[in-house]
């Protein structure tokens, strides 16, 4: 009888843990659709200029870490933009099988009414450990792995979604440049 119970009870927080993991996708699905809906479309920037910038930003700012801000980065903070936390392989743009659920929850997200023909960039961070370049050229890759995976797997229109990668140059936590917070995806809404 105890063995039965114990079951019970194991089975019952199963299902409570997946009606959570339920709960926090819809919560997260919203929260997505709340912090990128509302284009300003009064600022214009494309993503071959922002990447243009971030490559100029290490040669104009050489050394391990640079202290200026990029150009554009007051522009880029006027945008409804959201951050959200994609793992990769270690030193790869490989997307972690664990992470195709949250890119799923921005593609549903993409595909509503609220952001339907509105262009976004996805955009890859990475933390200041290592050279600048390479840290760069890593961010791109990762960027153009999630934008792929949104395209591919889950049919996000590709004209919709532009890749830019900006390494380390723009961190979130610059107090802290080699904090995981650094490492992430930024969706920006740019507009129609």
């Amino acid at each position: 009888m105890n063995k039965l119970i114990s079951l019970l009870i194991a089975g019952l927080a199963v299902v409570m843990s997946a009606s959570l993991a339920m709960a926090q996708t819809s919560l997260s699905r919203n929260e997505i659709i709340n912090s990128l809906q509302g284009a300003q479309a009064e600022v214009e920037i494309s993503a071959d200029m922002l990447q243009r910038q971030a490559f100029e930003h290490i040669k104009k700012y050489p050394g391990d870490n640079s202290s200026e801000a990029l150009p554009l980065a007051a522009q880029l903070a006027k945008l409804r933009q959201f951050n959200v936390e994609i793992t990769f392989d270690f030193d790869s743009a490989r997307i972690r099988p664990e992470s195709y659920e949250t890119i799923g929850v921005i593609a549903d997200a993409l595909h509503t009414p609220y952001l339907m023909g509105q262009t976004f960039f996805v955009v890859g961070h990475t933390d200041a450990k290592g050279k600048r370049e390479y840290n760069l050229e890593l961010s791109i890759k990762r960027a153009a792995a999630v934008r792929n995976a949104l395209v591919t797997t889950f049919g996000v229109p590709v004209g919709s979604l532009a890749a830019v990668g900006l390494g380390e140059e723009q961190l979130r936590d610059p107090a802290n440049p080699d904090s995981e917070i650094n490492r992430r995806v930024q969706l920006i809404n740019v507009g129609f």
